[in-house]
């Protein structure tokens, strides 16, 4: 006698069935597009060996005195096949400098450190729409993508960021070129004056050359690096900056040599000359002299322990001028600073 299905069974069997079709459905749409969360935490210690211990050097970042926090940043991304989204924010001292310029509008403009969209228009055009971190310099504001942990005068007088509208192109296998539309250089939230700043870059085999015209002033920035030797690596980002209408400019060079001990350990260099040609009242150095120059060397190494990297730098300023405070409070010319920080990626 042939037995009645079991409704029970049959209930388990189609639920199980249904469960291996949204199984496979999600299979499909999470190859189609990709959610990922990335990040990284920083904290430091820094004390002056030869001046206070609130003195800092004119570049960004690193310049608070003793115990000191970096940032939290968290990033969200979601790429699709045609299409992805950035949101990239910045908690702490060094997400507050660098959106320095914000908020213009908003509260919660001074987390803000990218936020864009971008479309693949096909294999060799991408475009992006939003706020995005400067295609100059050789430095950027998330300390996992630099190898010494403060910044130089070249990236700090540089721009941070933009809002507008760029199109990347691959010309080939080594070539590609990069043009924008934009707001004034980190004006992230809105456009205050209703003036455009233009941008270029054109790359070779990992060199890029970089324009960008803003509110009558032009910039010019080289970034680049080669690998000499297996262990050792040479980067090298000059820049120079003209504004006639405004009475300010500088202009400068850095070279970043870096060796690699072992796995684990690498030691880098940081030598880094800065001038400034400018009114008083724009004066990146700090030196209250309109030209002025410093010279810094900065020595690094980065151990690296799994996602954690611990960073000891011993950091050398050493100006045309005497304006940097010693104990006694008399102006010298040098400014001797040695920090130990610790930067963790996910």
């Amino acid at each position: 006698m042939r037995r009645k299905p079991n409704s029970t069974n049959m209930l388990k069997r189609k639920s199980l069935a249904i469960v291996l079709i949204a199984i496979c459905q999600l299979t499909i749409i999470a190859q189609e597009k990709k959610f990922s969360l990335s990040g990284s935490i920083d904290a430091y210690h820094k004390t002056n060996i030869n001046a206070p211990y609130e003195t800092a050097p004119g570049s960004s970042f690193a310049n608070l005195p003793g115990f000191a926090l970096g940032m939290a940043n968290v990033i969200v991304s979601y790429e699709g096949k045609k299409a992805g989204f950035v949101a990239d924010l910045v908690f702490g001292p060094r997400g507050t400098d660098a959106i320095f310029a914000s908020p213009m509008y908003s509260d919660t403009g001074n987390i803000v450190n990218q936020l864009y969209a971008y479309l693949n228009i096909s294999e060799s055009v991408k475009l992006t729409l939003g706020n995005f971190n400067t295609f100059l310099g050789y430095e950027v504001i998330s300390p996992i993508g630099n190898f010494n942990y403060s910044t130089s005068y070249l990236f700090s007088y540089g721009p941070f960021s933009h809002t507008g509208l760029k199109a990347d192109f691959t010309l080939s296998d080594d070539w590609s070129l990069m043009l924008a539309v934009m707001n004034p250089t980190d004006a992230t939230e809105l456009n205050p004056n209703g003036k455009y700043a233009m941008g270029a870059q054109i790359g070779y085999s990992d060199q890029f050359l970089n324009f960008l015209y803003d509110n009558g002033g032009f910039e010019i920035d080289y970034t680049g690096g080669f690998d000499i030797t297996k262990n050792f690596f040479l980067g090298i980002n000059a820049a120079y900056f003209n504004n006639d209408d405004l009475n300010i400019g500088f202009g400068g060079l850095a070279l970043y040599p870096q060796y690699s001990i072992n796995e684990d350990f690498i030691l880098g260099l940081r030598a880094e000359y800065f001038k400034q040609d400018t009114s008083v009242d724009f004066d990146p150095i700090g030196t209250g002299i309109s030209e002025s120059s410093v010279f810094v060397a900065t020595l690094s190494g980065n151990y690296i322990v799994g996602d954690l990297t611990i960073i000891p730098e011993l950091r050398l300023d050493s100006s045309s001028d005497d304006f940097f405070l010693d104990n006694d409070a008399t102006p010298q010319s040098s400014l001797a600073s040695f920090l130990v920080a610790a930067v963790y990626k996910f």
